[in-house]
């Protein structure tokens, strides 16, 4: 509701469409937008409505005959987000920018923090863990893709320190991160449960003694190479007929080195 009127204050002003203009230099320009913007967001996370601020990069392609785009629209298009945001909903408001930016290609990209709440694995004792989420819609040739990005972090137990050790092993921290494509819509605490599943463990930002004994004894009895899990990962968006293209990263901060490994599987 608000182009028309501003389009009709801006004719009636008599200010120049410069962006408008044609350019005679005959390049077209893949992507041009707004980058780094933050802004609230309130996520649909399940059946609730969650808080965060997002960090939001939008794009358009633009003609080789066109000067340039209108910056200020990607704006008002983040400030019309006027529902709490799903995948749906944001690839039926991916199709509303281009329109309002005259384009026919373009890019969203989100990233921000959601927390979902876990409870400890002997004492039940409840805390939130937080996630890194990504949303990343794309229009190009006429097709619109959205990938949906998750880093978790888990423990993993090495398989080799374990064999070769009178007693221990050496473990660390990890972060699994996963972009898929979705075909159809998966939840968040979905996506997560295909990279803490696979662990030697998964992680909680309260545990009890009883709780430390499970999560210890439990990554000593489920070692995991970066290899391994990476496959086991990979292997559980394989089977699922909701993901299409996908890719694994995973990072192991290595206890007993000053580096880390990591593992990478793309489809």
């Amino acid at each position: 509701m608000l182009r028309p009127a501003m389009n009709h204050l801006t004719d009636a002003l008599h200010i120049p469409d410069t962006q408008g203009e044609r350019d005679a230099r005959q390049l077209a320009i893949q992507r041009v937008g707004v980058r780094g913007l933050q802004w609230p967001l309130q996520l649909q996370l399940g059946t609730q409505v969650q808080g965060t601020t997002a960090r939001w990069t939008l794009d358009v392609a633009l003609p080789a005959e066109q000067k340039g785009t209108h910056m200020s629209r990607f704006v008002a298009w983040l400030d019309a987000l006027d529902r709490p945001v799903d995948a749906a909903l944001l690839r039926e408001r991916q199709a509303r920018m281009l329109e309002q930016l005259g384009a026919s290609e373009g890019r969203i990209e989100a990233a921000f923090t959601f927390f979902l709440r876990k409870r400890a694995p002997v004492s039940g004792v409840a805390s939130l863990l937080d996630y890194q989420g990504r949303w990343i819609v794309e229009t190009r040739d006429g097709t619109t893709r959205l990938d949906a990005e998750v880093a978790v972090p888990v423990k993993s137990l090495c398989p080799c320190s374990k064999e070769i050790s009178d007693y221990g092993a050496h473990n660390q921290r990890s972060v699994v991160t996963l972009r898929v494509e979705l075909l159809q819509d998966i939840a968040w605490a979905e996506l997560v449960r295909f990279a803490e599943d696979e662990a030697s463990s998964e992680l909680w930002p309260l545990l009890k003694r009883p709780d430390e004994k499970w999560v210890t004894e439990r990554a000593y009895e489920n070692p995991k190479f970066v290899e391994d899990l990476v496959r086991d990962v990979a292997l559980r968006l394989e089977r699922d007929a909701r993901i299409g293209h996908y890719r694994v990263d995973v990072e192991n901060f290595e206890s007993i080195h000053n580096h880390s490994a990591f593992a990478t599987i793309v489809r």
